[in-house]
């Protein structure tokens, strides 16, 4: 029995979220149908996280069982030929025994994208909030400061799968307005775990003082809160996007043949 990690970038816009449902397509089952197709076992995967409807990733990663005996490039490229359109295999590595998406990840980075120029783009109406007025970048960046480093931040959570504590350790937050096209700005948090609707409920906050609407201060203090009624709204899932996840397990070789 073999253990692979999948590396996997997806349009979330027509999907009802990671997990499999019985009346919603969405992207576990539609995984889990074409490696079925190609290997010819029933499998059952498991993603680093569940992204809700209308997330994207650039950069999942997925780890499942197989017998199979294809080698790790014949899966990638007939998952890409098996796969919708809207999803993409980056990399299919062989793993060690016992290795999981979830449970061995360190970190995970996600980016928030806005759009806070005058006018909508709508080619990016469903990978970008649009956002009516310019945030001010420096006030974010001032205001996002109290949320890095280990805390409980429950006052981000809205309420979902159970969880054994709402501490979490946030090792950056940084605010990017894009060079090349002013009207974008992107809000990039990394973190060793997310609570449910963290990052959306953080940016919902945050682009309530760059809009001028609070202090600078305020988002520390819905922090302090431990209250979820404390902070701002929870920001469109459509801007967000899982851009990577760390992993300290050394990969496995040369288990696969053709």
């Amino acid at each position: 029995m073999r253990t692979i990690k999948l590396t996997l970038a997806y349009d979330g816009t027509a999907y009802a979220g990671w997990q499999s449902q019985s009346d919603r397509r969405t992207l576990q089952q539609t995984l889990e149908q074409a490696l079925e197709q190609i290997v010819g076992e029933r499998l059952r995967v498991s993603a680093s996280g569940r992204t809700d409807a209308g997330v994207h990733a650039l950069g999942q990663v997925v780890s499942f069982h197989t017998e199979s005996p294809l080698s790790v490039d014949v899966l990638e490229r007939a998952l890409n030929a098996e796969l919708p359109r809207d999803m993409a295999v980056i990399a299919v590595d062989d793993a060690p025994a016992g290795f999981h998406a979830r449970r061995d990840a360190r970190s995970k980075r996600y980016r928030y994208v806005i759009r806070d120029g005058r006018q909508p783009n709508v080619f990016e109406r469903n990978y970008a909030w649009q956002v009516p007025r310019r945030l001010d970048d420096a006030r974010l960046a001032r205001a996002a400061l109290p949320l890095v480093g280990t805390h409980d931040f429950s006052s981000f959570e809205t309420q979902g799968s159970p969880r054994a504590t709402s501490v979490r350790t946030v090792h950056a937050l940084e605010i990017v307005r894009d060079t090349v096209d002013p009207d974008r700005l992107w809000i990039e948090i990394e973190a060793n775990g997310f609570l449910y609707n963290m990052v959306r409920s953080i940016v919902g906050t945050l682009v309530e003082v760059g809009r001028g609407a609070r202090d600078e201060g305020w988002p520390g203090e819905v922090l302090a809160a431990v209250d979820r009624r404390a902070a701002g709204r929870t920001a469109p899932a459509h801007g967000l996007f899982l851009l990577w996840v760390k992993y300290d397990l050394p990969m496995a070789t040369g288990q696969g043949g053709q």
